[in-house]
């Protein structure tokens, strides 16, 4: 055998026998190749990714997250739980003082029911506020009457949800006594009747219809409120896909908390006592302004929507706003990130300067 084909099959042994590690030497001409396809594998993986991204962009579910994003649904839905907390559920408690044993009785039905709180965690949380002649001696009718105004900031919250989901321009009638007062009113109303009917049909087969009639009932007063709230401006059919994403949302999420509720009212006073079920309560109410957020996102957004759900959300008319109203305002100029969703709600303030000022000098701009 020639010197050269000996060096040849020593040179391959020597590659290819492991090392003292045990590692396997790979040949030059191998190696390099390992390293030149390095390159491709990144940069398929990552014209992967961007495509994924892409096309997850361009689903519906995608726009409403950033909807969301861009409504900055963690700050809004703390501050209207907050509210809800602190304004309208001692609204609850104090009308329903001054209403009619039946009345009061249907109220707290629809109150007790959507909150999923029975049992000994009902119990529990009756024992928490006093009876309602205590309340009504306490109250006053002037008290009444205050409760009322103070209960208008929720209005002003919820409000301030439907305008930023649907863009709507700034320096609208917002926070206005008379609209919040007339809304928390059709809202004891609708709360009366929804329990009114619970009470009647809570056995056998008239279960099953009470949740037909609840949904229905939902569904015709979130269509109501957003219509109300965004001040008439939109009109009535392209708001109906808010609705339907509400109530769905809103049941679903009080059939839920009958499982998790009651314990989490009886783990939070064991632990904090009467201050534990403050913060049951102000759990479900985070929970319930989540809902509406997402419903208020999702509605703006399909009826919005260029495609065939669009189209069918807005009817004949391709315009979702009503003749006169001004033009929203367009979408963000940069990309909405995470942490858009925890930035403090800028608007607040430049509304509550706006309503001093029409307090000053005389209402202006859309009624």
């Amino acid at each position: 055998m020639s010197q050269r084909g000996k060096i040849s099959r020593s040179a391959t042994w020597a590659c290819s026998a492991p090392g003292r590690a045990g590692r396997r030497v790979l040949p030059v001409s191998e190696s390099a190749g390992t390293t030149e396809e390095q390159p491709g594998v990144v940069a398929r993986g990552r014209h992967r990714f961007e495509t994924g991204k892409a096309w997850a962009q361009s689903t519906i579910f995608w726009q409403v997250w950033e909807r969301m994003l861009e409504t900055e649904f963690v700050d809004r839905s703390v501050a209207l739980a907050g509210k809800a907390f602190v304004s309208f559920f001692p609204l609850v408690i104090v009308v329903a003082a001054f209403m009619p044993a039946r009345t009061r009785a249907s109220i707290f039905t629809t109150l007790t029911t959507r909150l999923g709180v029975k049992g000994k965690s009902l119990e529990l949380a009756k024992s928490a506020f006093q009876s309602s002649d205590d309340v009504k001696k306490a109250t006053g009718y002037l008290g009444l009457l205050l409760t009322f105004f103070f209960a208008s900031s929720f209005t002003t919250a919820l409000q301030r949800v439907y305008l930023r989901s649907w863009r709507r321009p700034p320096g609208l009638k917002v926070g206005s006594y008379t609209r919040g007062l007339i809304w928390l009113i059709a809202l004891l109303v609708n709360m009366a009747v929804t329990g009114a009917i619970g009470r009647m049909l809570d056995k056998g087969l008239g279960i099953g219809l009470f949740i037909v009639l609840s949904l229905v009932l939902s569904v015709g007063w979130w269509w109501f409120s957003a219509w109300y709230l965004l001040l008439g401006h939109v009109r009535w059919r392209p708001l109906l896909p808010t609705a339907v994403i509400s109530a769905v949302a809103m049941i679903g999420y009080a059939i839920s908390a009958n499982v998790w509720m009651p314990n989490t009212v009886l783990k939070n006073q064991n632990q904090f006592g009467i201050f534990g079920i403050a913060l049951a309560l102000v759990t479900w109410f985070s929970g319930a302004a989540m809902c509406l957020i997402v419903g208020a996102c999702a509605g703006s957004v399909i009826a919005l929507h260029p495609g065939r759900l669009g189209r069918l959300a807005r009817g004949a008319n391709d315009d979702v706003l009503t003749a006169g109203a001004p033009p929203s305002l367009g979408p963000p100029a940069r990309e909405m990130r995470l942490r858009d969703a925890f930035a403090q709600v800028a608007d607040d303030r430049a509304d509550l300067d706006a309503d001093i000022q029409r307090t000053t000098d005389g209402p202006e701009g859309p009624t």
